[in-house]
């Protein structure tokens, strides 16, 4: 009876309740698919490549990364963006052998505009699961729908940087990868990269906390400039047109 009263009530509110179930089988599915992420990248890594690449949302390089084995693996010059500082700490430690790697202790935003970003409190971080340093976020709420009480969220102060502004830095001129994980905020910075930058490189972003309104113009803009884009997991895979794919790496 209560379930129906919060499914009227968030209805009114022009929100829907989606079913934990979906969530759960989408992600058990994903484990046991043919194709996953992992076997795409290194398909792209080993047939295609890859010489730079940027990951935005870098976390410390070790949990729920996919990039790790890759950059170790077939070292390409690659730029690691983390704006947490103790996330940022371990990040390095976790490459410090890896002379092909850059780091910038950055959150990238559109204008600079973001400078603080939400987190669990160290302090209280072992209540909650592994995954709990991945959920850092520019909106509190991201948190808080992931049953993070409010008294743990705590507030860090970043640096910030646009994303032409991180390739005019690093003098990027060539960029075969992007990957970005930023807990909802991935729309806007591929939006931006989109409008500002002739750059074409494969693009792979997590698109299942963008909100609706951004995700459509994130789409429309990837149709204009001639992307096609499928999903993996839940991660959306972009490519540009003239991408090689005469090696089947899809």
């Amino acid at each position: 009876m209560l379930l129906k009263i919060y499914k009227k009530i968030a209805g009114v509110l022009g929100f829907k309740l989606i079913d934990k179930n979906l969530i759960k089988n989408d992600r058990e599915l994903s484990k046991h698919a043919f194709y996953s992420l992992d076997k795409m990248l290194e398909n792209i890594f080993a047939k295609q490549n890859i010489k730079t690449l940027v990951q935005i949302g870098s976390n410390d390089g070790v949990r729920f990364d996919s990039l790790n084995k890759f950059i170790k693996k077939y070292f390409p010059k690659a730029i690691l963006i983390e704006p947490i500082k103790n996330n940022f700490i371990d990040l390095k430690k976790n490459y410090k052998d890896q002379k092909n790697v850059f780091f910038e202790n950055s959150a990238i935003s559109v204008n600079n505009e973001i400078n603080i970003l939400f987190k669990v409190d160290e302090a209280k971080s072992h209540l909650y699961g592994e995954h709990i340093k991945g959920i850092t976020s520019f909106n509190i709420e991201h948190l808080l729908r992931h049953d993070v009480k409010k008294a743990h969220v705590k507030k860090e102060k970043v640096n910030s940087i646009s994303i032409k502004n991180l390739l005019d830095k690093y003098s990027i001129n060539q960029l075969d990868l992007l990957v970005v994980d930023t807990e909802g905020y991935d729309g806007d910075i591929i939006i931006d990269f989109l409008s500002k930058s002739t750059l074409r490189p494969l693009i792979i972003l997590e698109y299942i906390h963008i909100k609706n309104n951004t995700f459509k113009k994130l789409l429309d803009l990837l149709n204009l400039k001639k992307f096609h884009f499928f999903k993996i997991d839940e991660n959306l895979i972009c490519f540009p047109t003239e991408f090689d794919n005469s090696k089947n790496i899809f």
